[in-house]
């Protein structure tokens, strides 16, 4: 096969990878023996070395196995990112269980097909979500609820500690579920003598993540232990990483990008990971001038927000070189405007839960082509086919984004059928669309299902994002396709303007026909004061979309 990006990969960076065939466990193990006085995780000044790390992780194994958890048992996660997460992901693989990542936003509604979907018997969380999930162990699978304390990884004095662990939502959920209910710092005062984990073949089931939707949409990803493993060492030889450099994790681990590329590769490079438990962008901003971090990951949304915080210059990002953007595209006017306020570097990549995360990105080194996806990393195999999928297509001509790639998830849960749709003959089909450059780098247009037909004419909806966000007004918006019964569909755009900024429905509509051919300009404008926004902050066209849909029937 051609690849004619392997000429522009950074020195250093391999064509290819001796993924060593282990369970996702050993990436802490294995950096726990080679650093375990390095510091692995910093959360609001409270540190933990490698070797705490990972003894804890063991404790956390053994107080699960003494429950009778064990192989191929689903254990949810319900949890911020902080060092209970990372303890409780190490802990539960250990036992050769499998890890079912959860939003802890999710409705009871939405929690109540998770863990019925995934069949899991036991889920970890906060006292916060306690009355929520305690509801659910009486219509789910659910027999064990762990609680986890923020408050007992933080840097405070016992007596503040003691006081926030006299929570009465935990006191509330023991009476109103069914089930087991446990204290993890129960389960991690126990010290463990001679424990070993347990011997997991690599192709094994390790990790369910759900893609986004509720009930019955939303499908399990099922990824092999050894998926993952590779997937971080692809990133961390992308990237660059190494022990002498820090992780700021803003992107919730409980999210594919954030779980492998923050969490996963990170701790494989034996680097330490900065933990924020949720997005606010002054505080990540703050933690950036006081922590120095490196390198990061975020996405768009979040440079947009970094963008508008009052005064960005007075805090230094000068450690950052850095800053990885994907999940959703990145327009040259947000990458232009952050660098300008900010100094920061951003580097557009892309990835897909169903290939583990992260597989191309422009190069850390070497050229970096705005509005580019970048490269495919090393043993990651990249093409174009036409839209109905029956022939391979040339640099510079649009069609769906194949790969094939070590790191390709296992199928869908309990969905062959979905599984057979997606993965045929070891290619990956992303339902992305857009095309290869003569050099090897790739550009995305837009998502398949995105794609807005106008009176037969096919428009990219991210072409009309980055027109609009050009626009001095903008803080953010997006492009959606509605139902017309003439046209078949019609362009409505979402705006959120900058404060204190008014503005016309008009004067967008007139600045979009100087930009754009007749049949791309939007017929609708809508003024908002917030777009609805995943977990990690992508803007959901979807969502929008289903609203335009609902509101159009009801009329």
């Amino acid at each position: 096969m051609n690849r004619p990006w392997l000429k522009f990969y950074d020195e250093g960076v391999p064509q290819s990878i001796d993924y060593p065939r282990m369970p996702i466990y050993r990436i802490l193990d294995d950096s726990a023996k080679m650093f375990p006085e390095h510091i692995a995780s910093i959360f609001y000044g409270k540190k933990l070395t490698y070797r705490e790390l990972k003894d804890l992780s063991d404790r956390f194994a053994e107080s699960l196995q003494e429950m009778g958890i064990g192989k191929g048992d689903k254990v949810a996660l319900l949890l911020p990112n902080f060092p209970g997460y990372v303890i409780a992901y190490y802990g539960i693989l250990k036992t050769g269980a499998v890890v079912v990542p959860l939003n802890p936003l999710y409705t009871a509604h939405e929690l109540e097909f998770h863990f019925n979907d995934s069949s899991a018997t036991t889920v970890v969380t906060i006292p916060m979500f306690a009355e929520k999930v305690a509801k659910l162990t009486k219509n789910s699978p659910l027999e064990r609820v762990i609680f986890s304390y923020i408050a007992d990884f933080l840097p405070f004095p016992l007596s503040f500690v003691q006081k926030m662990r006299e929570n009465p939502s935990v006191k509330k959920a023991k009476k109103q579920g069914k089930g087991k209910f446990l204290n993890m710092k129960d389960m991690l005062s126990k010290p463990v003598d001679g424990f070993k984990p347990l011997d997991v073949n690599p192709d094994e089931l390790g990790i369910i993540i759900y893609s986004g939707g509720t009930t019955g949409v939303a499908k399990g990803i099922m990824l092999s232990h050894y998926a993952v493993v590779a997937n971080a060492y692809m990133i961390k030889t992308w990237g660059h990483l190494n022990e002498k450099e820090r992780m700021l994790a803003v992107l919730p681990f409980f999210h594919g990008y954030g779980m492998n590329v923050t969490m996963n590769a990170a701790l494989l490079s034996g680097m330490s990971i900065v933990m924020l438990p949720r997005f606010s962008a002054r505080e990540m901003a703050k933690t950036i001038d006081k922590y120095k971090p490196t390198q990061t990951a975020v996405v768009p949304t979040i440079l947009v927000a970094l963008s508008a915080v009052k005064n960005v210059e007075k805090y230094d990002f000068s450690s950052l070189k850095a800053i990885w953007v994907g999940a959703a595209p990145l327009t040259a006017a947000i990458k232009e405007n952050f660098e300008k306020k900010t100094g920061g570097r951003a580097i557009e990549g892309y990835g897909l839960t169903e290939a583990v995360t992260a597989i191309m990105a422009n190069p850390l080194k070497g050229k970096h082509k705005v509005g580019s996806i970048g490269l495919p990393f090393p043993d990651v195999d990249a093409k174009i086919v036409s839209l109905d999928g029956k022939k391979d297509l040339p640099p510079g001509e649009v069609g769906e984004i194949v790969l094939k790639t070590p790191t390709v998830m296992l199928g869908y849960y309990n969905k062959p059928e979905k599984t057979a749709e997606t993965v045929k003959d070891g290619w990956l089909y992303t339902g992305d669309i857009g095309y290869m450059d003569e050099e090897g780098y790739f550009y995305i247009t837009d998502r398949k299902k995105d794609l807005i037909i106008v009176g037969g004419f096919n428009v990219f909806p991210r072409e009309i994002d980055e027109i609009l966000y050009k626009h001095p007004k903008v803080k953010e918006g997006i492009t959606v396709g509605v139902p017309d019964e003439f046209k078949g569909e019609k362009i409505k755009v979402f705006i959120v303007l900058k404060e204190g900024i008014t503005a016309t429905a008009e004067e967008f509509i007139e600045y979009f026909k100087k930009h754009l051919a007749p049949y791309k300009v939007p017929s609708e404008i809508e003024f908002r004061k917030e777009l609805p926004k995943s977990a990690i902050g992508k803007i959901l066209r979807r969502v929008l979309r289903e609203e335009e849909i609902k509101k159009r029937k009801k009329g």
